[in-house]
């Protein structure tokens, strides 16, 4: 009985956690002016091109190794 009470309230206690820990909401990009009325793109200034290959690559090296070893094991 004892454990099912504490499991319960550190369930209640993870499921009310987001509801006490509120964020403040993100800054207006261009320091608050319109868009177009500063040096930085409304959509911020991070660069996604270089990230976004080098994940695709690992992604595919991954895929095709696992792919290399379930045929490898498969043929007995």
């Amino acid at each position: 009985m004892k454990k099912t009470m504490k499991s319960l309230f550190v369930a209640g206690l993870f499921l009310a956690l987001p509801l006490f820990s509120l964020a403040q909401t993100p800054p207006h990009p261009n320091g608050g002016g319109a868009p177009g009325s500063g040096n930085t793109p409304v959509g911020g200034g991070a660069p996604l091109g270089g990230g976004l290959i080098i994940m695709m690559v690992m992604g595919a090296a991954y895929g095709a190794r696992k792919a290399y070893d379930f045929r490898g094991n498969n043929e007995e």
